[in-house]
């Protein structure tokens, strides 16, 4: 894949990027868009601020909600830091009409809201209990989203952060909630939430519902350690809870696996950072997008070595799941290490986690009120499906090796070439935002820009195609910056094969321009669309930031165990290093703990090398009689990703394992000790070289 710009924007002084922080607060981490006015709402450390969208650097008000001396003494005598976390971190911005904002803070491990009021930028002064709508520990992931009036949230309910909840405040109806039980929710870490109006384009009548997205421990597999899987899950607009089963708690929460993985190389992306719901006229059009890393990457090693991926998925597939999926069940015997199996008896009627349609109401249930209490009893049991949430083209959009993603937006751009584009903005953990394009033949990132003046995470980052901007929220401040860079091409080639659709060559001003900030008739200056290949580089003609950019792979056919990648042009003046060998994660001594001695098991081996890198297999110091299948895939211009595992049956005996990767720069090598254990159990004696 081709990177066609990269740039430090705090080395090019021309550019527009703007920035704004005030000595001594912190963590700009909240920021919150107003459609009607010309305002960005920052929550940052005991400050709320109303910035221009237009231009961030210009503070159209501010407002401080400090801690009290008695709140601040009650914390730090719980054994939190007076001068960190006993501060009131506003975590929670939402608009409740055109006059007033509802703001919850942190507030020194005691989470309150309140009502601030827009036109003299002031707190209502009579603040609200936070629990359940806002974290404790400002460190602690939560989620809020407010849909007409009501706040619903994703968060813990208590100052430990051991009881979950995904709950509704409504000013008209009482508290909605979880139950409170692991087969709920079990350590969730919830990244996202949003609703999505499907009522007045549904014959059925079916209600508008609220989707979270979030990470948490397995309940269906039971390890050595904490299996994390990636979760969807979605509750009705409408839901009352039930009349005696299921009193004040949601009769609708079902949830179900996030699917992102590359299959050909048996490599699963099991944590999700963030996530965009791209909206369409009609909810059928609608497309999520998330970004991934995989739980095995925490364990890495052997240094910066990491994979990221976008996977994107179709409301109709995440509809079907829920609304036709199969349950899942507590396993009555339990076999190893599976603890939740699929449900194969008689599913009641209504089904059970549905919204209420229009068929429902014919047979007099128009409310959750009405649901039977077989159907809510079934739904409190099985609150778990085991049909997953496959992505598009069953695998990743994009996936870059070398960086951490962190956040994620999408805007649907229509170009020249009147074709329509899904444009992609990730930021990372060092401050970076990359620019992808979703083509037909697979997506490309166009720029990379170093969005942050310290290497530093990017905690928020939202859009707005009003003013053709990028906003970042981090810990140290809040930076404005453009979508593109058009002026950074100085030819009509380098214009047109950046492949950015919001570019456009204009003959009359011989510029590369925004097409979306021109009223001029604007031509290509060669014929073919943006979705056509071309060999001409020109990476070469744009600064360089100096480090080097991610290599990318492109979605992967589930068809194929191998296929091939469009070339990384190497930017302009990096210099050319051989690859090295590099064992990634899970090695095998990350898997030896799935291993039992009764069952047939897989060893998995993940290598990133050269083109001439390869993998074999030793066991007890000898090689294998057949030959074990390597599956390759192209990374950039140099490296190739090489996947290989192993099937065994039953283990009867000791036995040593190698993982050995070879090429011509060198090799790497995984190593366990597989050793039978009193009860038949075979635990990991590793030895690590």
């Amino acid at each position: 894949m081709k990177i066609r710009a990269l740039v430090n924007l705090w080395e090019q002084a021309e550019l527009n990027l703007m920035e704004f922080s005030e000595p001594g607060i912190f963590n700009y981490s909240t920021l919150l868009l107003s459609e009607k006015q010309d305002a960005l709402y920052v929550g940052a450390r005991e400050a709320i601020f109303e910035l221009s969208k237009k231009n961030v650097t210009v503070r159209n008000n501010k407002v401080q909600w400090t801690v009290a001396d008695k709140a601040m003494r009650m914390c730090t005598l719980k054994g939190k830091s007076k001068e960190r976390e006993c501060l009131n971190y506003i975590r929670v911005l939402q608009v409740v009409d055109d006059e007033q904002l509802y703001v919850c803070g942190t507030h020194a491990f005691q989470p309150q809201c309140d009502y601030l009021n827009l036109a003299d930028f002031s707190l209502k002064g009579q603040p609200e209990d936070g629990r359940g709508k806002c974290s404790f520990d400002p460190s602690q992931s939560f989620t809020t989203v407010m849909v007409d009036g009501e706040l619903y949230s994703g968060t813990a309910y208590n100052f430990l952060g051991s009881e979950p909840i995904i709950s509704r405040y409504s000013p008209y109806q009482p508290l909605l909630r979880t139950e409170y039980s692991t087969s709920w929710l079990n350590e969730p870490s919830f990244v996202f939430a949003d609703v999505v109006r499907e009522r007045r384009n549904r014959a059925d009548g079916e209600d508008d519902k609220i989707y979270y997205f979030f990470t948490e421990v397995s309940v269906e597999y039971e390890f050595f350690g904490k299996l994390l899987i990636p979760r969807v899950a979605r509750v009705c607009k409408g839901d009352l809870g039930g009349q005696r089963t299921l009193q004040k708690k949601w009769t609708s929460f079902l949830k179900a696996k996030l699917v992102c993985s590359m299959p050909e190389l048996n490599f699963v992306f099991n944590v999700v950072h963030d996530v965009f719901i791209l909206k369409g006229t009609d909810w059928r059009d609608t497309v999520i997008y998330g970004v991934f890393t995989s739980q095995c990457g925490v364990l890495n090693i052997m240094g910066n070595v990491g994979l990221s991926a976008v996977c994107a998925y179709n409301m109709t597939v995440v509809e079907d799941v829920f609304s036709k999926g199969k349950y899942m069940q507590k396993a009555t015997v339990e076999q190893s290490h599976t603890k939740w199996v699929r449900y194969n008896g008689i599913t009641p009627s209504p089904r059970p986690g549905a919204c209420i349609n229009n068929l429902m109401r014919q047979q007099n249930m128009s409310s959750s009120l009405h649901l039977p209490d077989k159907t809510l009893q079934f739904v409190k049991d099985h609150p778990l499906l085991e049909d997953p949430v496959l992505p598009i083209g069953n695998g990743p959009r994009l996936i870059a090796k070398d960086v951490n993603y962190t956040q994620i937006v999408v805007e649907r751009v229509t170009a020249l070439d009147r074709n329509i584009y899904d444009v992609i903005f990730t930021g990372t953990d060092k401050g970076v935002v990359h620019k992808s394009v979703v083509f037909e033949e697979g997506v490309h990132i166009v720029e990379e820009i170093q969005l942050l003046k310290t290497s530093e995470p990017i905690k928020t980052l939202l859009l707005s195609s009003e003013t053709r901007s990028l906003y970042a929220g981090s810990d140290s401040s809040v930076v404005q910056s453009p979508t593109a860079f058009c002026g950074r091409y100085p030819s009509c080639d380098d214009c047109v094969l950046a492949r950015d659709p919001y570019c456009a060559w204009d003959p009359h001003t011989a510029a590369c321009v925004n097409i979306t900030s021109v009223y001029l008739t604007i031509h290509f200056c060669i014929t073919p669309s943006l979705t056509a290949s071309s060999p001409v580089d020109t990476s070469a003609s744009l600064s360089s930031s100096g480090s080097s950019p991610p290599s990318v792979l492109p979605s992967f056919s589930s068809s194929s165990s191998s296929s091939t990648s469009s070339s990384s042009a190497k930017p302009h003046g990096v210099e050319a290093r051989e690859a090295e060998v590099r064992l990634l994660p899970p090695l095998l001594k990350d898997q030896a703990w799935g291993v039992h001695a009764q069952e047939a098991f897989l060893l998995f081996c993940l290598a990133l090398g050269p083109s001439d890198v390869h993998i074999h297999w030793l066991i007890n110091g000898h090689s294998l009689d057949t030959p074990i299948l390597e599956y390759r895939q192209p990374v950039g211009q140099r490296e190739v990703l090489v996947s290989s595992w192993l099937r065994e049956g039953p283990l009867i005996k000791d036995a040593h394992y190698h993982c050995v990767a070879e090429a011509s720069t060198g090799n790497a090598i995984s190593e366990v000790d597989l050793r039978l254990t009193v009860g038949g159990i075979s635990g990991p004696d590793v030895l690590w070289l």
